[in-house]
């Protein structure tokens, strides 16, 4: 449909209630009032317990790990609120799986991320806005509008706070090519230098470094990257910071923490001071804190965008 709802009403499913209450909290709205449940199988059900009829709908809901349930747990929601008459459905999805399978790598591979957009477009969804997509040409991949923010934004008003503009003890570093753009803008904003590490990924969830690119002896290194999944990578480049470049101290900040499988013994035991994540997925539940990992919240990022689309404002001054 998307037309302009009656009023904003937001909901969640297990994978993101904390983050969609501080959201509401911002907005000076309750939560929603439904529940994502699951049948002893593993089948999603999903209640709403309240009207939605004409209203503008926000489903807050990481596809993080366990990716499929989540995604499912989404797809069940935009079905419910589609077929409750909601005026507009926008997936506020902070964090977007299945994003790194976004072209043919090689031969007879699928593009999931393709796959998933389609979903999400064929259950209901009139809109979408997430941040920092792992490549940004998955906007494409959809037939409805997409709002990707910008997560490095938050992170250049905290290191600006930290360390004022253009400190030249400061040093941004792109861990790796592809990332290179996004380190650039976020360079720009704290007006220092930037540095490139080369590296060679052999394999899924392993690479190694293979050169550095600038000079960063003596200097503080804010690594810019959008995801740490096993942190085999970051602490790799941060070893070769270190050891190889000279580095004097390393930071690392990245929109979204993964951190699976041996994530969290790898950066306890690494070069880096902090690393520092944006709350769009939680940390691994079960799992004992790494007093170097600490979080920024997106919430009033979020807060704001959903606002501006309810009043059919501009979000473009969010993404700068």
């Amino acid at each position: 449909m998307n037309i302009h709802g009656k009023e904003i009403k937001v909901f969640t499913g297990n994978a993101s209630p904390k983050l969609a209450k501080e959201i509401c909290d911002c907005l000076n709205i309750n939560l929603g009032n439904a529940e994502c449940k699951h049948f002893s199988d593993g089948e999603c059900s999903v209640s709403v317990y309240e009207p939605v009829r004409g209203a503008d709908v926000f489903l807050v809901q990481s596809t993080c790990g366990p990716v499929n349930d989540n995604l499912m747990e989404l797809l069940v929601m935009t079905d419910a609120m589609r077929r409750a008459s909601a005026g507009r459905i926008t997936a506020v999805i902070p964090y977007f799986g299945y994003a790194r399978q976004d072209r043919k790598a090689k031969s007879r591979d699928p593009i999931s991320a393709k796959l998933v957009a389609n979903l999400i477009t064929e259950a209901g969804a009139d809109r979408v806005l997430t941040m920092d997509l792992h490549a940004n040409q998955i906007q494409g991949f959809f037939d409805i509008p997409v709002d990707n923010l910008a997560g490095g934004n938050i992170f250049a008003n905290h290191y600006l706070k930290k360390y004022g503009f253009a400190n030249s003890d400061v040093m941004v570093v792109s861990p790796d090519v592809g990332s290179v753009a996004r380190a650039r803008s976020f360079a720009m904003k704290l007006g220092v230098d930037l540095a490139i590490v080369d590296k060679r990924r052999e394999r899924a969830n392993q690479s190694e470094v293979m050169n550095l690119i600038g000079n960063v002896e003596g200097k503080t290194i804010l690594i810019l990257d959008d995801m740490v999944d096993t942190g085999g990578s970051l602490c790799g480049a941060a070893k070769a910071l270190k050891e190889l470049g000279g580095a004097k101290k390393i930071y690392a900040c990245a929109s979204h923490g993964v951190l699976s499988g041996p994530a969290l013994e790898r950066i306890a035991a690494s070069e880096l001071e902090e690393l520092l994540l944006l709350d769009t997925i939680p940390y691994p539940a079960g799992k004992p804190q790494v007093d170097k990992i600490h979080y920024l919240s997106v919430a009033p990022v979020f807060a704001a965008s959903i606002h501006r689309i309810y009043e059919d404002e501009s979000l473009s001054s969010l993404f700068v």
